[in-house]
Order: C-alpha cells, then sequence, then structure tokens
C-alpha cells in the first residue's frame, strides 16, 4: 500500500515541470528598472543549457542563471523581464540583481547604483537561503567601499559566515575602529589558512595588519610565500611584499631534487630564519615527490625553527614526510608545531600525534589523543577506536515513524529544493534543502534523510543523515540503492560488495546523471575510453557510449574495470582505490617508490595528489561501514588496508 508521501510524490513528479504550483507570484521586482526598452525573447525560447523535458519559462530561468554567473548586466535584464510571476520569485530578483554588484571579472563593484534593490531584497526574503546569500555578496561590495558602519550591521545578520574574504573585511572593520592590532593578527591566523579564497580583502588586511604594528614583515612574507608555493605570485607581492627567498620557492616547485642540492651549498649566505623557511618549502615538494630527502630537508628546518613561519601545506605535509620515512619524532614535533587552527581542521593529525606519543612509549598520553576522535565516524575515527581496542561497527539505529517522516513533505526548503534538482540546478537545490536542515534535531535530520530516500535524492540521504551527531541510522549514510543491479554483477566477478558501494558513494552519491568536468559520467563515474576498453575486456560488443549513461551498462563497466585495477595491484584496495581515482600507472609510481614495507593508512595519507588522497581514504572508510551496514561485519580498518610493499613499476595496458 502506497504511503501518503508516496502518493503525493508521484503527484509531484507528474506535475514537476509545470508552473501552476507557483510559490509565490507577487514581488517587488517584477517591475522593470531600466528605461530602455529591449529586445522581447521568442516565444519558444531555445536553451542549450536546459533538460529538454521543461518548459520554456523554466529554459529560460536557467539561461538566467547562466548569464548571472557571468555577471552579464544586459542579459539577466532582459531574461528576468521576460519572468514575471516565475515560481521563484526570489531568484529570478537575485540573478537580476547579483550582476549589478559584480564585474565581469567577479570582482566586487563600489557603486551604489544597486543598494536599494539589495535592501528590497533582503527585507522582503528575509530568513531565507537566498537572501543569506544575497548579504553575502552585498557583504563583499560593502568592505571594498570600506562603508564600515553598514558592513557591521549587515555582518551580524549572516547567518553562514563561510566566506573568508567577509571574514577578512571583518578583521579590518575592526582595524579601523582601532581594536588591538596584535590581537587581530591572531585572530588572522585561523582566516588565512587558504591562498586560493583570500581575494581583494584578505591581500588588504596582511599589509593593514602589518602598518598597524600588528603582525611582523616575517609573518606578513610567510603568508605571501603561502601563495607563491600555489603559484599566486603577484598575490604573495601584494601580501608580503620582496620575499628574500622566492627564487628558491620558485626552484623548489620546479625541481625540488635540484633545489634541495643547490640550498645545500648556499644556505649559510642566508639568515638563520630564511634557512628554516627554505628548508621547509624544500621539504614540502620533495615530499609530494616522495622523495626520501623530504625527511632530511625538515629535519635541517626543525633543527633552525620558526615552525609558524611555515605555510598550512608545509606543515602538513613535514608531518608526512615523517611518517613517509618512520621518523616519529619529526611526526611528533610537526604536529606540536603546528598552528592550531591547521592541527584541529584534520582529525589525520590527532591521530598521528597519538601514534607519535605511543612509538615514544607514552601510552597514556597515546590513549588520550586516540580517545579526542573516537567518536568520529571517518576514516581516523575508526583507526582511534581500532587502537584503543574498540569496534567498528555501525551503532545502533535511531528508528523515526512515519508521521516524522511525512512532517518532511512539506517543508519549503524541501519542495524547492525537488523543482531546482529537476531542472538539473543542483547548487541551488542543495542551498534550498540544506538551509532547510539548520537547526534540526537528530531525528529529525533522519525523518529528512528517510524522506529523501523515499523520493530517491540519495545523495541528500548520505548528506543529511550524516549531520547526526548522537542519534544514527547507517543505513541512511550508507543507503545501497541499485543492489539488484549491482550485487549479481559483483558476484559474477567476485569483487567485494561493500568495497564497491564505498566507491560509489564517493563518486557520485548515487546520482545517476553525475558528470565530471573531465567527462567521467554515471554512478561509478566512468571515462568513455575506459568504457570502452573494458567493453571490449568483457565482450559486450554492443557498447556505445550514449549507454554509459544506463544504470546497469556503467554498474557492469565501472565494477568490471574496479576488479581490473584490483587484480593488476595484487588484491591492494589501498592501492586499487588510488588507481581507480588517479590512474593505475599513478598507484605503481608511488608503491615503487616506497624504501620499506609501508601500513596501508600512512601510504594513503602521502598519496601526493590531494584528491585522491581524501578519496582512497573515504572510500576504504565507506567499505568498513557498509560492510557492518549490509552483513553485520566489523572488520578491522588496518586489515582492510593492510601493508604495502615496495614494487618496481610496470607498465599496464588499463587506462
Amino acid at each position: 500500500m502506497k504511503s501518503a508521501i508516496q502518493k503525493r510524490n508521484c503527484r509531484r513528479l507528474a506535475g514537476i515541470f509545470f508552473l501552476g504550483l507557483a510559490l509565490s507570484c507577487n514581488s517587488a521586482f517584477a517591475e522593470k528598472t531600466e528605461k530602455t526598452k529591449k529586445p522581447k525573447l521568442p516565444k519558444s525560447y531555445e536553451s542549450k543549457a536546459a533538460p529538454p523535458e521543461i518548459s520554456d519559462a523554466d529554459r529560460m530561468f536557467i539561461d538566467l542563471r547562466e548569464a548571472a554567473k557571468k555577471n552579464d548586466v544586459f542579459r539577466t535584464q532582459q531574461l528576468a523581464g521576460n519572468l514575471v510571476n516565475y515560481p521563484f520569485d526570489d531568484y529570478v530578483a537575485y540573478f537580476r540583481i547579483k550582476p549589478q554588484l559584480f564585474d565581469s571579472a567577479g570582482g566586487a563593484r563600489g557603486d551604489y547604483s544597486a543598494d536599494s534593490q539589495v535592501v528590497a531584497f533582503l527585507n522582503q526574503y528575509q530568513g531565507t537561503a537566498l537572501a543569506d546569500r544575497m548579504r553575502n555578496d552585498w557583504l563583499l561590495v560593502l568592505g571594498k567601499r570600506k562603508d564600515w558602519a553598514r558592513f557591521d550591521a549587515e555582518y551580524a545578520k549572516f547567518v553562514l559566515d563561510d566566506d573568508t574574504q567577509v571574514k577578512c573585511y571583518s578583521l579590518l572593520s575592526k582595524l579601523s575602529q582601532g581594536e588591538n592590532p596584535t590581537k587581530l593578527a591572531m585572530d588572522s591566523r585561523s582566516v588565512l589558512l587558504d591562498p586560493g579564497f583570500f581575494g581583494q580583502a584578505c591581500q588588504e588586511l596582511v599589509p593593514s595588519l602589518v602598518a598597524a604594528g600588528g603582525m611582523t614583515p616575517s609573518e606578513a612574507k610567510a603568508i605571501g610565500r603561502a601563495a607563491s608555493e600555489r603559484g599566486f605570485d603577484t598575490m604573495a607581492k601584494r601580501l608580503g611584499g620582496e620575499d628574500p627567498i622566492a627564487e628558491i620557492v620558485k626552484a623548489a616547485k620546479t625541481d625540488p631534487a635540484k633545489a634541495y642540492r643547490d640550498f645545500s651549498q648556499t644556505a649559510s649566505r642566508y639568515s638563520k630564519e630564511n634557512q628554516a623557511v627554505a628548508w621547509g618549502v624544500i621539504g614540502q615538494f620533495l615530499a609530494k615527490k616522495l622523495d626520501p630527502n623530504a625527511d632530511d630537508a625538515y629535519r635541517l628546518q626543525q633543527e633552525l625553527g620558526y615552525n609558524e613561519l611555515l605555510s598550512a601545506e608545509t606543515q602538513e605535509w613535514k608531518v608526512r614526510a615523517g611518517l613517509r620515512a618512520k621518523d616519529w619524532p619529526l611526526v611528533k614535533n610537526a604536529i606540536e608545531g603546528m598552528n592550531p587552527a591547521i592541527r584541529s581542521r584534520d582529525p589525520a593529525w590527532t591521530y598521528w600525534y597519538g601514534r607519535a606519543l605511543k612509538a615514544e612509549g607514552q601510552d597514556a598520553k597515546a590513549k588520550e589523543s586516540f580517545e579526542m576522535i573516537d567518536e568520529q565516524y571517518n576514516f581516523y575515527g575508526q583507526l582511534a577506536r581500532e587502537e584503543l581496542g574498540k569496534s567498528n561497527s555501525a551503532p545502533s539505529r535511531t528508528k523515526v515513524s512515519d508521521q516524522e517522516i511525512e512532517a518532511m513533505s512539506s517543508r519549503k526548503g524541501f519542495t524547492r529544493g525537488e523543482r531546482l534538482y529537476a531542472m538539473n540546478l543542483r547548487f541551488e537545490g542543495n542551498r534550498e534543502w540544506n538551509w532547510e536542515l539548520r537547526n534540526m534535531t537528530d531525528k529529525q535530520l533522519l525523518a529528512a534523510a528517510e524522506y529523501a530516500k523515499r523520493i530517491q535524492l540519495y545523495d541528500r540521504v548520505v548528506n543529511t543523515a550524516d549531520r547526526t551527531k548522537q542519534e544514527h541510522d547507517f543505513s541512511l549514510r550508507y543507503p545501497t540503492p541499485f543492489r539488484d543491479e549491482l550485487s549479481p554483477i559483483a558476484r559474477q566477478i567476485d569483487l567485494n560488495l561493500a568495497w564497491a558501494y564505498g566507491l560509489i558513494r564517493q563518486e557520485s552519491r548515487f546520482i545517476m546523471n553525475a558528470s565530471s568536468s573531465v567527462g567521467a559520467s554515471g554512478l561509478m563515474q566512468v571515462m568513455p575510453n575506459t568504457a570502452k576498453y573494458v567493453a571490449k575486456k568483457i565482450g559486450m560488443t554492443n557498447y556505445t557510449n550514449d549507454k554509459l549513461s544506463e544504470t546497469n551498462t556503467n554498474l557492469t563497466l565501472g565494477s568490471n574495470y574496479l576488479n581490473m585495477v584490483l587484480i593488476d595491484l595484487d588484491g591492494s584496495w589501498v592501492l586499487a582505490s588510488a588507481a581507480y581515482n588517479a590512474g593505475p600507472s599513478r598507484s605503481k609510481l608511488w608503491r615503487e617508490k616506497l624504501t620499506s614495507p609501508t601500513e596501508g593508512a600512512i601510504f594513503a595519507e602521502t598519496i601526493p595528489f590531494t584528491e585522491t588522497r581524501v578519496y582512497v581514504k573515504n572510500v576504504l572508510s565507506n567499505a568498513n561501514y557498509y560492510s557492518s551496514v549490509m552483513h553485520g561485519q566489523t572488520q578491522s580498518l588496518k586489515q582492510r588496508l593492510g601493508v604495502i610493499a615496495p614494487k618496481a613499476a610496470t607498465q599496464t595496458e588499463l587506462p
């Protein structure tokens, strides 16, 4: 018997593309804002960006969004003017206003022309996800203008507070009002971690703190050096001025082995401080090449000191270099010398600190370190529990009632999200869905996750269930959709089903039409060339690239390829998981560079590619929980990771 939700969902899906479900037709922004007459769009509007099944108005809305992304003022005005009474009136208004705040390069405009529109928007849509997004945009404009009174008033209302530039403007505002520059510089250490997010605001903040006496020139140069390490050379000079070791940084990025040899001959020409940071930078890039000299470079830096002047990347790779060399004293010292904001953002450093203490025989302190993260249901939480002798089984399940689930069907953020998903606007759909989740209890989150499951939004199932703190349902955190299709495929080739699910969860979050920027598609994110290769190998004679979007075909080809890389890499789930993401040749090269048998956790943590490193840890953590959820089997994660021995890389025909 169909539940009320199922019946409602059928009706919703049947009518999802029609405009009669208007959420609100009245908008202060339906009126035209420009006196100039704009050319009208044709009645039957053709959009290249829109799915074919939806209405002309929906296609126009999607193109409005694309024009807004480019900050095309004329085009957004044109399209918005033709979308009067569209159900998403707030988005129409937002997409019309936002390009007036930013130029074509994405920089904030400094003029006042759109202020009244922004204020009207914030008043009309206060408390919504999109109003918070608009406030974020406007704060960047207010910060650029140095309109600190208005900035501070709006910043106090910014709910998500997740924009690095806005945080930098907030510190600049406090500095302009005479707050202690030394304290502000200390506060900036938790903000100025990733140069990729600095923008104009943070580039203004650092020299301002130096001028005010709150930050030393050496600290500013360190922040600039972090930018230079990432290739942001112009930003680096704006942040810290000329860097006395700029050429060494450049040389380390280009050829770290040569930089190591050359600096060994010339180090004495530099001050103690510059020697220390130079060795740190060289160590970072050696470590990323898996060069054993990374340990030596970092040891030289450790002897000289100045840990606080090392970039976040350099600090983290110092730990990894120590792990790769099994240099536990360096691991311990590296973690102790970390910026607290860097140390606390990743449980890896808490776990490896515990391991370093254990290696020194400080078992009681090691136990304290493991206990700090043993309730986290992630890769290092699992490893910490094993160190404490605890099980990695899934926690007891908290059930929710049909009534609690039913209540979720009327949540505005969810109904709006569903419609946006139907138009392939996942970014906007996620914004609406996640905003609705704010301040929910664990049971409400589980009810929302179950609701998402019933309407087959499996990525929202995972994302929502993943947020619970005390009450859990791991059948929602680790769902098994498409099991009837995947199980026989896995059984036929003797592929571990839990591992396959762990990989799919990481690859696509069970979004059937997921696609990557490099062309991978489907549940298992299979590349077209890989698909052709596998299809030929398994005798799928009727394969064409258009079939890669079919669920069974995608699962068949992806599972077979996963099994092929597993065999090619001697049955190591660590190496095979890495190979699925980065290619078998790279996995073999990374293994070849080992100097001795290495535990799988260390190998995973020292993978040079950030994406692959995170990927491997998540896939194998997922696999362990899937094993518990599906079979009630509790497996040691350490055993699953195994030990990886050095082996000469051999050529493979696998793509």
